[in-house]
């Protein structure tokens, strides 16, 4: 199972848009800096659970939610740190994996909330249900760049 980072997304405070940049410093523990979890930020970072180091969504969850509701989201929309392409996230739940020179651990999913839809708009929060991306700890430090593969490590 292999896929590729398609886009990476950090934000400097809770509720502000997202900007894309073509890498980030992943710091297990921390997440990317600049991003405003990795600040200790975020809407949820006073929230307790793993899997806050990193979050990801398919590009194809996207290219979902508007075939199948006509919402266009753009990609930075959906508050996700990285966008992926050619790989399933959901299956990653429990397993490491490698994100070119980094490997992190997928966690939970990372359902949508009302937070999100609040930032974007109706429809949204339950346009993707099962589809809302992965929560993931980083285990390895290292520097995630556009571009890079995707791998499951352990099966």
């Amino acid at each position: 199972m292999t896929g590729k980072v398609l886009a990476i997304f950090i934000g400097a405070s809770a509720g502000e848009p997202l900007q894309s940049v073509d890498s980030a410093h992943a710091v297990p523990g921390g997440g990317l800096m600049g991003d405003r979890y990795f600040q200790e930020q975020g809407y949820y970072s006073g929230s307790p659970g793993g899997g806050r180091d990193l979050t990801l969504i398919e590009s194809e969850s996207v290219d979902g939610l508007a075939a199948d509701t006509g919402i266009l989201l753009k990609i930075g929309q959906t508050r996700r740190n990285l966008v992926t392409q050619g790989i399933r996230l959901n299956p990653l739940v429990g397993h490491t994996f490698r994100i070119g020179g980094i490997t992190a651990r997928g966690v939970r999913l990372c359902n949508p909330c009302q937070h999100l839809e609040d930032l974007t708009q109706p429809g949204v929060l339950s346009g993707l249900v099962q589809r809302g991306g992965l929560r993931a700890d980083i285990l390895t430090p290292g520097v995630i760049h556009a571009g890079d593969p995707i791998e499951l490590l352990d099966e």
